[in-house]
């Protein structure tokens, strides 16, 4: 079977392992986010990208959700000797990712390219494509000007009120002809709870994604990243407000119904389900809070489950006593 999710940063590469330790990384493909991607200290740095690149690989900073664990940042100390004060830091490993990418962009290998042999490097075996190969940048319309991404999101700390969103370069750019064609061929495709407006928005506005979506053979499913009308980590509660919408799952659902099959909501939503109901979507009720690896599994489990049942030709699911059990409470 083939698996494919949408991802974005720390909650959809959280996703994406549990789902590569319960359906196997060799079943598994995720479209990666790179419209947060920036150009710093001449590097091409891809955040999101290397988010679901380490922790697939198990190498990931376990207490932030991104960089490498046990990175040190002595580069940055000398940047202060001399007189620089960087607001967007880089570890000392993690800058090797960057120099890499760097180079081989450079000498001419597109981004999949360079995705492909950073991944097998990490021993990741499964598949990480990022959305596009051509430059697409999220800039943030606020009451301060306009700023791209990283400078809202690190540098003002998310704190500017949102007016609006542009992904500059979407309709130049194009989708991946892997990206296109891993959603042709997935039996199941799964929305990650990644940001819906500055994660997965950028990839379903590139040329031709809504139009793959729209004709997949396979259920999709999202998975709303609001709970009881937060979000467990980033803007996305605050920027749903600040645009005009009700920070809740069923704005969520609304904004992908016109392609999913199924919706997932937290146990904290219940109430919430005939709301979902009333799209056409009969909703999957669970604990969808990730905080421990079994947690990753046990939720991606539950999905692939509920994908199987909507489909007509039932293909075995997934049996979660049949996942190694990774987390030290258990």
């Amino acid at each position: 079977m083939n698996f494919v999710v949408f991802s974005g940063g720390v909650g959809g590469a959280k996703f994406a392992e549990g789902m590569a330790r319960s359906v196997g990384a060799d079943a598994l493909t995720v479209i990666v986010n790179t419209a947060d991607d920036l150009e710093l200290y001449g590097l091409r740095i891809s955040p999101d990208l290397d988010t679901v690149m380490y922790t697939l690989a198990d190498v990931a900073n376990a207490e932030t959700g991104w960089g490498l664990t046990g990175d040190t940042f002595r580069n940055f100390e000398m940047l202060g000797q001399y007189g620089i004060e960087p607001w967007f830091r880089l570890g000392d490993k993690d800058l090797a990712t960057h120099i890499i990418r760097t180079n081989m962009l450079r000498s001419g290998a597109t981004l999949t390219e360079v995705s492909r042999a950073l991944c097998a490097r990490l021993g990741i075996r499964s598949r990480v494509l990022p959305m596009s190969d051509e430059p697409v940048r999220t800039v943030v319309e606020t009451d301060e000007g306009l700023l791209t991404f990283q400078e809202y999101f690190v540098k003002k700390h998310c704190e500017p009120v949102v007016r609006g969103l542009i992904y500059e370069g979407i309709d130049e750019a194009h989708a991946s002809a892997d990206v296109l064609r891993a959603i042709e061929t997935a039996d199941t495709i799964i929305i990650a709870p990644s940001n819906p407006y500055l994660s997965i928005a950028p990839i379903l506005s590139l040329p031709g994604v809504r139009d793959a979506l729209l004709n997949a053979a396979a259920p999709i499913i999202a998975i709303s990243p609001i709970i009881g009308g937060q979000a467990l980590k980033g803007p996305a509660a605050k920027i749903m407000t600040e645009l005009g919408k009700v920070p809740s799952a069923v704005t969520v659902a609304e904004k992908y119904s016109d392609f999913i099959n199924g919706f997932v909501l937290d146990q904290k939503d219940t109430e919430l389900q005939l709301d979902v109901i009333t799209m056409g979507l009969g909703p999957l009720v669970t604990d969808t809070i990730m905080i421990t690896p079994d947690d990753r599994a046990r939720l991606a489990c539950e999905v692939v489950n509920y994908a199987d049942q909507l489909r007509p030709d039932k293909m075995g699911g997934c049996k979660l006593d049949d996942v190694p059990k990774l987390s030290p409470t258990t």
